[in-house]
């Protein structure tokens, strides 16, 4: 194979990162909705029915399915289905960076104006309840943040006796960040609160 042939490959259309194609790929919206003239982000409360995370604090979102056209129409679909807003009224007006939490999950955000006089119609399966965050307040809120460490565990048939140093390998513990927003009663953290606070840098 020559220069060019290997050029001209190496070249086409690649994925965001190694391993994209095989993630787990999710999006999400940062919905903004106008409350008294003011802008807020607006948030859900997770069912407390839901198998997966009930009770917690999210952006509308989920698992991006084949039949999606593109990861925003993702982010749209889902939140239609969970406010029960029509689609026309979903303004995508920005696309975040993926937030990948590692090499087999990935989330993809956007930013979108709402455009409805009613709420109301929530997915009552999968939301228990909505609630907004104005705007200015979070962009004069600072967040803290704890640490949580997450050590390597080699599975039983690990296979030790390819690897220098075998069963004596000295694996790399790490820290995950985990910030925290405190609002009237209500604690934003985890993944949403990772893509609130990228969100929130971007916009000072």
């Amino acid at each position: 194979m020559g220069v060019d042939k290997l050029r001209d490959q190496l070249n086409q259309k690649q994925p965001l990162f190694i391993g994209e194609d095989t993630a787990f790929r999710s999006a999400v919206l940062i919905p903004l909705v106008q409350v008294e003239e003011e802008w807020h982000v607006l948030f859900e409360v997770r069912s407390l029915k839901m198998r997966k995370q009930p009770g917690d604090i999210s952006f509308p979102g989920g698992k991006i399915d084949p039949t999606d056209a593109s990861p925003e129409e993702a982010a749209i679909r889902e939140t239609h289905e969970e406010l029960g807003i029509k689609k026309d009224s979903i303004e995508v007006i920005a696309n975040l960076s993926p937030f990948v939490t590692s090499s087999s999950f990935v989330v993809y955000p956007f930013v979108a104006v709402l455009h409805a006089d009613s709420l109301d119609s929530y997915n009552k399966d999968e939301v228990e309840k909505i609630f907004t965050v104005p705007l200015k307040w979070l962009l004069n809120y600072e967040p803290y943040c704890h640490l949580v460490s997450v050590e390597p565990r080699p599975s039983i048939d690990f296979p030790f006796h390819k690897i220098v140093n075998g069963a004596k390998y000295q694996w790399r513990a790490r820290a995950i960040e985990e910030w925290f927003f405190d609002f009237e009663g209500y604690t934003i953290w985890g993944l949403t609160a990772r893509i609130l606070k990228y969100f929130i840098e971007r916009l000072r």
